[in-house]
């Protein structure tokens, strides 16, 4: 598709903050990227840097089964302690 064929939604420029955390809990290591912007309602930009997997998590997700498993494909004893950092968050 030529460029000026595109239909751009948006293109916005924001000032953000982004955190880098590295862990070690019982059985996995995360290396983390947080960020906050406005964008996203209140939720963060986590991504995990070893996995290349990342997704918008608000307190509410933190509390959804599977949730956590499923958006970084850990198991479910690697999301507990994923989740234990990221409660700390909000």
């Amino acid at each position: 598709m030529p460029k000026d064929e595109l239909y751009t939604l948006y293109d916005e420029s924001e000032t953000t903050q982004t955190r880098f955390v590295s862990f070690v809990g019982e059985s996995h290591r995360f290396d983390l990227g947080i960020t906050v912007t406005d964008r996203f309602y209140g939720k963060l930009l986590v991504f995990n840097i070893q996995s290349n997997r990342y997704a918008l998590i608000g307190e509410d997700d933190l509390e959804e089964p599977g949730y956590i498993e499923y958006v970084y494909g850990i198991t479910e004893d690697e999301a507990a302690e994923l989740r234990e950092f990221l409660h700390t968050l909000f």
